[in-house]
């Protein structure tokens, strides 16, 4: 057990998480404890995305999602969820020359279609403007919700089914799988949420099924780097079973690392 002290270091012989995950919780908190209006908290909270990625791309993360707008929150009252969409609008303008100048590559996940039709050419722009990048990839859930995924990909396989490329019996998980989003890159290793609410409030519900959750009452302004290296350290030290028993999972690792009598 890590001791409060002494300075926190990563396990080289470990693995690091390739795709972290994170449900930026408590902005308005941190806002209404200092007497501000909760924009201000959204505010301060994009500061903390700058060095959440920041350190993801230092760590050499392969893919950092950041769950920035669910399809709960369009019912937050009008007020809030327009200065939202404005924040959104104006974060995505400043960030990109950043995001291209240090190769991360943006993609936003998400039902775009409830977003003005402004909002929606930005994101294609940012997103176009950053596709040739090669490093880090940040996705940006957008009015995301783990089971208007699922629903979608459903959606994609009966008008496959009705136009008889696909056989029902052909359905399997990997299908499925196949047409969620971001199908193409890792499932998410480590999910964490700040603001010390410990549930996943409808994110990535099918990708993250063998995720490790990290939960921490940091709110999300104040979650630094710091926070966020505490959080992957944690990470090292759990044993990753994937329904297996603790027993399997040591004799699976001796025999990749050229054990097991061989």
């Amino acid at each position: 057990m890590h001791h409060p002290d002494a300075p926190l270091q990563l396990d080289a012989e470990r693995p690091l998480p390739r795709h972290i995950a994170i449900i930026m919780d408590g902005n308005g908190r941190w806002a209404r404890q200092r007497g501000l209006p909760r924009h201000a908290g959204h505010r301060e909270g994009v500061k903390a995305v700058r060095s959440a990625v920041e350190q993801c791309r230092l760590l050499g993360v392969e893919v950092l999602t950041l769950f920035a707008f669910s399809s709960e929150n369009w019912k937050r009252p009008q007020q809030e969820v327009g200065l939202l969409m404005e924040l959104f609008m104006s974060a995505l303008r400043k960030e990109v020359r950043r995001l291209r100048r240090n190769g991360i590559r943006l993609r936003v996940i998400g039902e775009r279609s409830a977003f003005g039709p402004r909002l929606q050419q930005q994101m294609v722009e940012a997103e176009r403007a950053t596709a040739a990048a090669e490093g880090m990839i940040l996705q940006v859930a957008a009015n995301y919700g783990g089971r208007w995924d699922i629903v979608q990909a459903a959606r994609q396989l009966a008008v496959a089914l009705a136009a008889g490329e696909l056989r029902a019996e052909q359905l399997d998980e990997a299908r499925l799988g196949a047409a969620l989003s971001f199908a193409d890159l890792p499932n998410p290793d480590l999910l964490i949420r700040t603001g010390g609410e410990q549930r996943i409030s409808n994110f990535m519900l099918w990708q993250a099924a063998y995720s490790e959750l990290y939960f921490t009452s940091i709110l999300w302004p104040d979650f630094d780097q710091a926070a966020l290296l505490a959080a992957v350290v944690d990470f090292q030290q759990r044993q990753r079973r994937f329904g297996l028993t603790g027993e399997q999972v040591v004799s699976a690792s001796s025999l990749s690392d050229g054990g097991g009598g061989q």
